[in-house]
């Protein structure tokens, strides 16, 4: 195979395939690496999309999802607290708005928020847009249409629920809800009007396979932005004992998730602390966009930190 051919037939439009995108996930890493970021350059330049996330509510989660430190199935010692309020919800938005933060997104545990929850989240989000600029991001479970109706009629512009992993590999992850049910809700959210932001953990026991299968499906549903977590083996969960990927490796994942989804934003995102540069190769591999300052439940990488990585990355 010859990466620069393939990436030069991507960047006229070509949608490369399954068994293309297995052979380029075993190609030179240098070379393979260079090419991706060129195709990154040709379809996003060279602009970076910041967000940021706050725990809107903690812990005692009913789903089984082995790698989390929020499973009730878990010992892992996370705090658990109910949902926060409109005001406390507000007050962090307005702290990420003044540092020059784009998005904001509000995340919750659970398998989905009731009505009322969606309610009184809805009052939050009418909160942050009267008094800040920044855009709103939710990650509420497993909602129906008409729950993500209400939510973008009060501001949200944006849904994410990640698929975690590829269908054949999701009963290995979670057995308390299924693949289709991802799929169910994040239907629901374009169908509401919503852009959805999904992507997936790696190091979770996945072969390369079951990672170019998500991001096909990811292609399919016409996602545009693709959070890459790499799995922090939490002790207290079932992979507590995974080993962690290589950065190469992950080079190499970001890299051919760029020949897949070439306009895509490619979101460095949990896990990416434990990366000695903290992800400044990934960003010259194909990634173009972060989660920024803590994850859920494990520090992250501060605001102010990642804006001085950002400007002092040339990915051209």
């Amino acid at each position: 195979m010859n990466v620069d051919s393939l990436g030069n037939q991507v960047m006229q439009g070509y949608q490369i395939t399954r068994d293309e995108a297995i052979r380029l996930s075993k190609e030179p890493l240098e070379a393979l690496c260079k090419k991706a970021d060129e195709i990154r350059a040709h379809f996003c330049s060279d602009g970076f999309d910041i967000c940021t996330i706050i725990n809107a509510k903690s812990g005692h989660c009913s789903e089984n999802c082995r790698f989390c430190a929020q499973s009730a199935h878990n010992r892992t010692g996370a705090k658990e607290y109910p949902l926060l309020s409109a005001e406390e919800i507000t007050d962090e938005a307005r702290r990420n708005d003044a540092q020059g933060v784009l998005r904001f997104s509000i995340v919750t545990s659970g398998r989905q928020l009731s009505d009322a929850e969606v309610d009184a989240m809805c009052e939050a989000v009418r909160q942050i847009r009267r008094e800040t600029g920044i855009a709103v991001c939710i990650s509420f479970g497993l909602l129906n249409r008409e729950q993500y109706e209400k939510l973008k009629e009060a501001g949200v512009t944006r849904v994410h629920n990640n698929l975690e992993t590829s269908r054949r590999n999701f009963p290995n992850i979670c057995t308390t809800h299924t693949f289709d049910d991802k799929l169910a809700a994040i239907r629901a959210a374009k169908e509401a009007g919503l852009a959805v932001c999904s992507g997936g953990i790696m190091g979770l026991g996945e072969t390369w396979e079951d990672r170019i299968d998500m991001a096909l499906t990811l292609r399919e549903l016409g996602i545009r932005s693709v959070p890459v977590n790499l799995l922090n083996p939490i002790p207290g969960t079932p992979f507590a004992g995974n080993e962690r990927l290589s950065p190469e490796e992950l080079r190499r994942i970001v890299a051919v998730y760029r020949f897949l989804l070439p306009d895509a934003s490619i979101r460095l995102a949990g896990g990416r602390g434990l990366l000695p540069d903290q992800g400044r190769s990934c960003f010259l591999s194909g990634a173009n966009a972060a989660i920024s300052g803590d994850m859920l439940t494990t520090a992250g990488i501060t605001v102010q930190t990642d804006l001085r990585l950002f400007s002092m990355t040339s990915p051209s």
